[in-house]
């Protein structure tokens, strides 16, 4: 098969390429960025952007299907955020034609909910932006699917590995720099995660599959994870230098973070700190049962992964960004760190 792949140079589209590519399938990349990893040899790539219909029409050309990840994240500018995500979103289901499309959207649909876990049924609530954006791109999809279209939509939850770096890379350099590691309340909250190896089989499963399988809606989760507290844990423990997990008073600390983002000076955007500590995750029955898709690894298998790519990049890592491929501004975190002091022995 041959696949394109929208935000190809981005966190997820590199690991799907490698995973398409391991396939043995043929893939294009469509990004705005270059796609500046050592498998640039091995696909097609082509710069251009996804709110451009030509530019997707001729990325598009000789495909047989389409994997819509490219988006703009939260720390986006809210006009560029629509732009992206939902502008862009029509502009690539128009440009496939009758190619299957299988589009890449986000629990953030759901709001902020009142119960777990989280169904596909659930209505949709966006909160900020980001999350009207979301459920505005899977309205778009939802139109084509109507219309006779094949739109299968990916609800993942938040996922790590190799590349990932943005909010991830604040656990991930205190921990090899021996510190112990800040969170928000007792931690004691489920917060579900999802390896994105998982996420790129789930991916194939819902681009190859028969439509009445897979055109569908998917949340998109590990089926093993335990609580923040423990799962943030077990990076410290494998960085092994005896370092834990400490619990902020959540009144103190939000308070502390609305302020410093009024001046910029926050290292997280509000949908993270004003969630990180309720329980957050979804059920994955659906995608068990009509995909066959089986999750391989845990919050922490996912977490120890990242973490260790994280170690073995860290040397050739650039500036920080608002993307997932580049650490975030740490802000006043930065200075926390004082409060934090390394191990002794590192």
């Amino acid at each position: 098969m041959r696949w394109l792949v929208t935000g190809g140079a981005g966190f997820l589209g590199i690991n799907l390429v490698r995973h398409l590519l391991a396939r043995g399938d043929g893939v294009v990349s469509l990004d705005r960025e270059p796609f500046d990893y050592p498998e640039r040899s091995r696909i097609t790539e082509v710069r251009g952007d996804i709110r451009a219909r030509a530019d997707v029409e001729r990325a598009v050309a000789g495909c047989d299907v389409v994997v819509h990840a490219a988006a703009a994240l939260p720390l986006y500018a809210p006009d560029e955020i629509r732009s992206i995500d939902v502008d862009g979103t029509r502009a690539v289901l128009a440009a496939a034609g009758e190619r299957r499309v299988v589009h890449i959207s986000s629990t953030a649909v759901y709001g902020v909910p009142d119960h777990h876990p989280l169904v596909e049924r659930d209505p949709m609530s966006g909160v900020g932006p980001y999350g009207i954006a979301k459920v505005e791109a899977e309205h778009a999809c939802l139109e084509a699917r109507g219309a006779g279209r094949s739109v299968p939509i990916l609800r993942p939850k938040s996922f790590v590995g190799p590349e990932r770096l943005g909010v991830f890379a604040m656990l991930y350099e205190w921990a090899r720099e021996g510190r112990d590691f800040p969170i928000l309340g007792a931690g004691k909250n489920r917060y579900q995660l999802l390896d994105v190896e998982d996420l790129c089989e789930a991916i194939v499963l819902a681009g190859t599959l028969p439509d009445e399988r897979a055109n569908d809606t998917f949340n998109l989760g590990a089926a093993e994870f335990t609580t923040l507290r423990e799962d943030f844990q077990a990076v410290l423990d494998d960085a092994g230098h005896g370092r834990r997990i400490r619990s902020l008073p959540v009144a103190p600390a939000l308070w502390a973070l609305r302020a410093l983002e009024r001046v910029k000076l926050s290292p997280l955007y509000p949908w993270i700190y004003e969630t990180v500590t309720e329980d957050s995750f979804v059920s994955i029955d659906r995608a068990r049962e009509k995909l066959g898709w089986r999750p391989r690894f845990s919050n922490q298998q996912a977490l120890v992964r990242n973490y260790r790519w994280y170690v073995a990049a860290a040397d050739r890592l650039g500036g920080a960004g608002v993307t997932h491929r580049v650490p975030w501004k740490q802000g006043a975190l930065a200075v926390a760190k004082l409060a934090f002091p390394r191990a002794s022995v590192i």
